[in-house]
């Protein structure tokens, strides 16, 4: 049916049956996925209206019949957010003082490399984006959003009232133009006072978009649980797909697994056309947390005839890169082709950096000269793209031309590709060089434009200059925030000292009352794992899950991996496991084995 099927294999002969309340003969998986789901013995039920899961002989753990074909993962940085530099990407954390913030966490066991946040916000807003780019091709600055986020938090209404009271244009184009900039640069909280201040002064008639923008704001700025009160407060005739849509994206970016499968299901008992966005969005879910699941969506979207939008393969060929089965994600690619959907620079950065995570040095250099000869317009915007990649193959000509092109003029996005560049090859010099320019050029860097630099100095592991930048950073007025905490975490960690870096979060845990993101406590296990100390492995395993964090399969195989350096029996591992619904592979089932109080040897016998 699609390109996708056309190398499919039985699912009865993968022992993985699917079984359904309607009969439509044989369902197969697509070949591209068959190795994820080989072997686990599970029943899928799919039907019309819901999605749910069994699982059949696992209460025994039969360990020698679970195998997973998905070695060597990467570490997921996701989110509840994607990898660790894609999460800066394209955002500018000018993130409001005094309202509380939430921030799409990062969070599982691999590299969420496809920039989940990104294509969410596009596609909840393509009204905004039409009518931005009607009023402006060039996509002018927006002297409505300047005059936003020139006010202060608690001045934005008073800064509104002006603007209309002087005559100032303020039509629906504009108001989307200034809307698209405040969501661009992360500034969700200005972005909620401006929509509530447009609905209160009757500015604006709202449709089911600007409904969905509140909602998704909402859940941004005020978390989850008020955006769900928020809906009964939308008028019924517009509480639509769009609306749940919005609501489904924001529980995904939150991995909140229950939520998001009670919402997608809801979508199918209300009969909502059911589009790629909501399939997409459920497989960004189980590429993070259950891969196995993956399968199940590509056959419901097949059954219901939903044609797969570029943004699946994408998330497809991410999944297939996570798992290094680089076969398999070039086989999605030839899939992708094969239905006249030409891989954009986006899709071609995504196969290169699993070709450079794999030690595939030579693939990965035929993609990025591909991107740059395909490059017709002569736009700069692979600049920013190619350099951090080329830095990951160490490749400094190539990283030097790129950034040649650029420095007469550099944009934001180009300087800070340029900084991590030189950063992966410890080029720290260079890298200081640009930042210093960077900070006379802009005046008023961000967050994220410190934190882009303090990675570089923890990579290279120069504790005191990342000292000196977090005083340079707090002089200048700039926020610190869980990035930042991230960040100052990990350079200490690289300089040895772990537990000042563990001290340090839970002092600023303490001070700012913010949540860290996964990947600072995730840093602080690996490296007490490694060390075999058990008991802060345990600790941070339990502030994981006292902060909101679900325990997934890359975190209790960290926590088992202390047992075993240590040399110590893990009693009980199984059933906690267990209390979160957690099957262990291949991997995870060898760990068990050694860390098994009561496993036999071969004198166990003779001494008994």
């Amino acid at each position: 049916m699609w390109a996708l099927r056309r190398a499919s294999t039985p699912l009865r002969n993968q022992g993985y049956r699917v079984r359904t309340s309607y009969v439509f003969g044989k369902l197969e998986v697509p070949y591209l996925l068959q190795k994820n789901v080989a072997g686990f013995g599970t029943i899928a039920t799919l039907s019309d209206r819901f999605i749910s899961f069994e699982r059949n002989n696992l209460a025994t753990w039969p360990f020698s019949e679970i195998c997973i074909s998905c070695h060597g993962l990467s570490t997921q940085a996701g989110a509840e957010n994607s990898g660790e530099e894609d999460n800066v990407e394209d955002s500018f954390s000018e993130l409001d003082e005094t309202l509380p913030i939430t921030r799409s966490e990062i969070a599982g066991d691999d590299d969420n490399v496809v920039d989940d946040g990104t294509q969410n916000e596009l596609d909840l807003l393509e009204g905004e984006t039409e009518l931005a780019e009607k009023k402006s091709s060039k996509w002018r600055p927006s002297e409505l959003f300047n005059a936003i986020w020139k006010a202060s938090v608690l001045s934005v209404p008073s800064a509104l009232d002006k603007w209309v009271s002087e005559g100032k244009d303020l039509s629906r184009a504009e108001i989307s133009l200034a809307m698209l900039h405040l969501r661009k640069r992360r500034m969700f909280g200005k972005a909620l006072q401006f929509s509530e201040w447009l609905e209160a002064n009757g500015q604006l008639e709202f449709n089911q978009r600007d409904y969905a923008s509140r909602l998704d704001l909402i859940a941004k700025v005020q978390g989850l649980p008020k955006a769900e009160s928020y809906i009964a407060k939308i008028p019924q005739s517009f509480q639509g797909e769009v609306i749940h849509r919005t609501l489904l994206a924001n529980y995904v970016a939150a991995n909140n697994v229950k939520k998001a499968e009670e919402v997608f299901n809801k979508m199918k008992d209300l009969e909502f056309p059911m589009t790629p966005f909501a399939h997409d969005q459920m497989l960004i879910l189980y590429k993070r947390i259950d891969k196995r699941k993956l399968a199940d969506i590509l056959s419901l979207m097949e059954k219901e005839n939903v044609k797969p939008s570029p943004f699946t393969y994408k998330i497809l060929i991410d999944a297939k890169g996570l798992c290094n089965d680089i076969s398999g994600m070039e086989q999605v690619v030839d899939s992708m082709k094969a239905e006249g959907i030409k891989p954009d620079v986006s899709t071609l950065s995504l196969l290169a950096k699993h070709y450079v995570s794999n030690g595939l040095k030579d693939k990965a250099k035929v993609i990025l000269k591909d991107m740059e000869e395909n490059n017709s317009k002569g736009s700069r915007l692979p600049c920013r793209i190619l350099l951090p990649l080329y830095g990951a193959l160490q490749m400094e000509d190539e990283v030097r031309r790129l950034w040649k092109i650029c420095e007469a003029n550099p944009h934001m996005e180009e300087s800070m590709a340029a900084i991590v560049a030189w950063g992966k090859m410890k080029n720290v010099q260079e890298a200081e060089k640009i930042f210093d320019r960077f900070v006379k050029t802009w005046k008023k860097p961000s967050t994220r434009h410190y934190n882009t630099m303090m990675n570089v100095y923890g990579g290279s592991k120069m504790l005191t200059k990342g000292k000196e930048l977090v005083n340079q950073m707090a002089e200048s007025g700039c926020r610190m925030d869980e990035l930042t905490w991230d960040a100052v975490v990990k350079l200490y960690v690289e300089a040895g000292e772990v537990e000042k870096a563990d001290s340090f979060l839970v002092k600023a845990v303490q001070k700012y009352g913010m949540k860290p993101l996964f990947t600072s406590y995730k840093t602080l296990m690996d490296h007490y794992a490694r060390r075999g100390d058990v008991h802060n492995a345990e600790k941070i395993f339990d502030k994981m899950i006292q902060s909101g964090f679900v325990p997934r399969l890359g975190q209790f195989g960290t926590l088992l991996q202390a047992y075993v350096n240590s040399k110590t029996p893990a009693y009980g591992m199984k059933d906690r496991m267990m209390a979160y619904n957690i099957y262990p592979n291949k991997a995870l089932a060898g760990q068990l084995a050694q860390v098994n109080a009561f496993r036999k040897t071969a004198v166990s016998d003779l001494l008994d």
